[in-house]
């Protein structure tokens, strides 16, 4: 069983490295917009030397690696190595000039690169207007995000920025929102400065922005479930209503009114969206004067809900 589990495991942490490679090698890299982290210095290096980006995103990430086992622990495991080394040989992987066998590839594949740059390839995309590098950034990171985010879902890591965030947050108590602001905010101004072009931050943030909302997706899924929280003085009715409509468990939470300072109980319960007006026209039927509140719930586990995320 534990054996199952783990290939599951390794098997979704490819399939996040597939599409990792596919957005810095197809739509990032090949424009210069790389939402920071090891591949914006990456790109950077590469600019300079010639050198491909995936070596040098292995280059920084061992060592980083070593360093977050040693200072932080053994939280940088041995599935964030598989990650880390997967993501990283992705990207040289779908490299646009490693994919010549595939036919018809070769008319989906253009040159990108101005006067003063290295030659670079990109898919699809002509990079011949500001059209071509927005669109380059939207699927750039839509992809990425999608790919970071099912690498994570199955326990995984691609190393980066994670590490030195974590070694912040260990040693300065700051949080782990600030820690990747920081570090990431370094990594898009050296881009910037190395470009000479002060239009690439825009980009960059706009990429850094569009990432962790579909990584967070990618992740936790749209939220299918609502939680919510009735406040009635007629809670008992409104329990059975749900019980015998909704078969919906529900619980009772002892509270007391802020004006009238008397004790009373509030019913807190969880549903799927389809369910939501059912459940407002019932409270709506006991008590038309019920106070309630609706929030999205990512995950739930318990009875009539099916678990969406691995535990860890």
């Amino acid at each position: 069983m534990v054996l199952k589990e783990d290939a599951k495991d390794y098997l979704g942490i490819l399939a996040g490295s597939v599409f990792f490679g596919v957005a810095y090698s197809w739509f990032l890299f090949p424009f210069r917009v790389s939402p920071g982290g090891v591949g914006g210095l990456a790109q950077v290096l590469y600019h300079w030397t010639g050198v491909p980006e995936s070596l040098w995103m292995l280059g920084f990430n061992l060592p980083l690696f070593v360093v977050g086992y040693l200072v932080v622990g053994k939280q940088f495991g041995i599935r964030s190595l598989v990650g880390m080394l997967m993501s990283n040989t992705m990207c040289w992987i779908f490299r646009p000039d490693h994919l010549g066998f595939i036919p018809g590839f070769e008319g989906m594949v253009h040159n990108v690169a101005s006067a003063d740059e290295l030659p670079r390839l990109a898919v699809f995309l002509t990079g011949r207007s500001d059209i071509d590098v927005l669109l380059a950034s939207v699927a750039g990171s839509a992809l990425l995000g999608v790919g970071l985010g099912i690498i994570f879902k199955f326990r995984g890591s691609t190393g980066g920025t994670d590490i030195p965030v974590a070694i912040l947050k260990k040693h300065t108590g700051i949080s782990i929102s600030t820690g990747y602001w920081i570090v990431e905010s370094m990594i898009i101004l050296a881009v910037g400065i190395a470009f000479r072009n002060p239009v690439l931050l825009i980009w960059a943030y706009l990429n850094l922005f569009l990432t962790t909302r579909m990584t967070d997706f990618a992740a936790e899924g749209l939220p299918y479930v609502k939680a919510v929280v009735i406040i009635t003085d007629r809670p008992e009715e409104v329990r059975d209503l749900i019980f015998k409509h909704l078969n919906r468990g529900v619980t009772f939470l002892k509270a007391r009114g802020g004006y009238s300072m008397e004790d009373k109980e509030v019913i807190y319960v969880c549903v799927h969206r389809r369910q939501v007006m059912l459940l407002r026209k019932l409270v709506n039927r006991v008590d038309p004067h019920a106070f309630m509140v609706l929030h999205d719930a990512y995950d739930v586990m318990g009875y009539g809900f099916k678990q969406r995320t691995l535990t860890y």
